[in-house]
């Protein structure tokens, strides 16, 4: 990977009214779109409509799909822990638990801006359950500057958590992830 970059935030939104009142909501850098996507997701994990609504304002003027949907209810069956697993900390051995605050480093390759000249990026996130990192696509609306997410490949191919009988680590429950309220630094 040639280049890197990291956002640490404090605190995951759990709605759109939540989000829009992040600065990252702004999404004048593709790695601001990158945290909310993965903040959707996990969302998603909480609420399906709310994440759902967080994704499709990422999306910009292409909401999801009835086969984006089906795919993200698909992949979320028994694999909560995926969005969480791109976060600094979270491995399989604790549960895909996060540090907190919330770091996410993103990395582009030689090829990451092939199509910049037509608005496009691409930037990969390294989960703590794969071996190879996982793109994003993002599109630049010249109008506004906003970068808004085309496609990520994030929710598949992640390792499973250890669980009590593998490794003696218990898989914690992503519901209670939320109660950290450190607020904004």
């Amino acid at each position: 990977m040639t280049n890197s970059a990291n956002l640490i935030v404090y605190r995951l939104p759990a709605n759109l009214a939540e989000m829009l009142k992040m600065p990252e909501a702004s999404m004048r850098a593709p790695e601001q779109t990158a945290f909310l996507t993965l903040a959707a997701l996990c969302a998603y994990v909480e609420d399906r409509s709310d994440g759902l609504e967080m994704l499709n304002y990422l999306r910009g003027p292409r909401p999801l799909g009835i086969y984006d949907r089906q795919f993200l209810a698909e992949r979320f069956k028994g694999q909560t822990y995926i969005p969480y697993s791109y976060f600094a900390g979270a491995v399989p051995e604790n549960g895909y638990t996060p540090e907190v605050p919330y770091c996410l480093a993103l990395y582009e390759n030689s090829y990451s801006r092939d199509n910049l000249n037509d608005g496009f990026l691409t930037i990969y996130l390294r989960s703590g359950g794969a071996e190879t990192e996982r793109p994003m696509t993002f599109r630049m609306k010249p109008s506004t500057g906003q970068w808004f997410l085309w496609e990520q490949s994030l929710m598949v191919g992640i390792r499973p958590p250890r669980t009590h009988g593998s490794s003696g680590t218990r898989v914690r429950t992503f519901s209670r992830l939320r109660s950290y309220d450190i607020g904004r630094r």
